[in-house]
């Protein structure tokens, strides 16, 4: 996302604490963040300490005139290119979904075009609530507002359950991520990692692939809408809308894919999957058996879960990545036929650009056309690249 003016309004939960966090990730990303709140969130977080995080006074009830030369709330609305409720307690939905303007944030809000994201966390039955759900369902489809749900997790009542806030830096993730909804109402598979090939108990073949490149795809995917089912051998951070499948050889990666593959609309294969494996694994450490003895493998290679897609599909688009070292657009272009893929994101693997790099240069291969290179750029703009071409590729959706 491209550095963005973001008004944070802040209303009176007790997930309110966490605020000053979350403003410092958004500040650190590189975004200006102004903050709003209401006298109820007060009691939760202080001004000052929003003030000192966001280097910009805060907007209260009471301080709304300090500076009579314009109307504070319209030039907060103005001055935003997004607006993040944070904690969006059930009352402040309701109000918003009444069109209340009866508090310094609520009054914002009425006055601001840019899009507006909720973030709800409130107690579960009050999240369970038909006339909540009824207020998120007005706003989000007769208002234009973007919901990013509660998680399930300890609740300030002591028990689990759904409706505590996400954490300070899921959010900032999310909004690093956010995008038009291009894919909306999409399933989306995504591999990442390398996957590990066991020898023994204490032994595994595997490869340098960090996982950054698939997970960033999952995330800019999520971000723009779609349902996402990541299946990695790692554990990064992730936003809401993606599903962690967790696995370990290439074996496991292409049973979870194939079982979810018939639901999906595309597969972008980013893992960096074993091509062989052990036929048996041993049940004990493999032993030297003297000195100077060496040690024989024999492999036997693996399921080609690129290829099995690519024969499988109906109405799927299957994407497929090819790390090369040498003959890099040559080598791609033949995985792109060879394996009956819609696209081959082709990427060189040297002494500058390798898997563990936060930064990749790519060209994108296509079927009859011509390929597209990608400048270097950070992995999550090169996903949020990858995401808009994807979208392009699919079939329009009934209705």
């Amino acid at each position: 996302m491209k550095k963005q003016q973001i008004a944070l309004f802040v209303t009176g939960g007790i997930a309110a604490y966490k605020t000053p966090l979350l403003v410092r990730a958004l500040v650190k990303a590189g975004h200006d963040v102004r903050v709003a709140m209401t006298t109820s969130a007060e009691k939760f977080v202080t001004p000052e300490t929003l003030a000192i995080v966001s280097k910009h006074a805060v907007l209260t009830d009471g301080g709304e005139f300090d500076h009579p030369e314009h109307v504070a709330h319209v030039a907060l609305a103005h001055w935003a290119d997004l607006g993040v409720i944070v904690p969006a307690t059930a009352n402040t939905l309701a109000k918003l979904a009444a069109g209340m303007a009866d508090n310094v944030v609520t009054t914002t809000l009425l006055a601001m075009a840019a899009p507006k994201l909720m973030v709800p966390a409130m107690n579960d039955q009050m999240w369970q609530n038909p006339q909540t759900q009824y207020n998120i369902t007005k706003l989000t489809e007769q208002q234009g507002y973007l919901l990013l749900p509660p998680a399930t997790g300890q609740l300030a009542e002591g028990y689990v359950g759904v409706g505590r806030m996400p954490e300070p830096n899921q959010i900032a993730l999310y909004i690093e991520n956010l995008d038009e909804p291009r894919l909306k109402d999409r399933h989306i598979i995504v591999s990442a990692g390398g996957t590990k090939e066991r020898l023994d108990p204490v032994r595994f073949l595997t490869n340098d692939s960090s996982g950054k490149m698939g997970t960033a795809i999952a995330n800019a995917a999520a971000g723009a809408g779609a349902t996402v089912k990541l299946v990695t051998t790692k554990q990064l951070p992730v936003i809401p809308g993606v599903t962690v499948k967790q696995v370990t050889s290439a074996q496991s990666m292409a049973d979870t894919i194939l079982n979810e593959f018939a639901e999906a609309d595309a597969v972008v294969m980013a893992a960096a999957v074993a091509d062989y494996r052990a036929p048996m694994i041993s049940d004990h450490k493999l032993k030297k058996a003297d000195a100077n003895s060496g040690l024989t493998l024999t492999l036997v290679q693996n399921p080609d879960i690129l290829a099995m897609l690519g024969q499988k599909k109906t109405h799927q688009v299957v994407i497929g990545f090819a790390a090369e070292t040498n003959d890099v657009l040559a080598n791609a272009q033949a995985k792109l036929t060879k394996k009956k893929a819609d696209m081959i994101v082709a990427n060189a693997v040297d002494a500058t650009h390798g898997f563990n790099a936060d930064t990749d240069a790519v060209t994108l291969l296509r079927p009859n056309q011509p390929p597209v290179t990608l400048p270097e750029m950070p992995k999550h703009q090169v996903a949020a690249a990858l995401v808009k071409q994807l979208a392009t590729m699919l079939p329009k959706q009934k209705g």
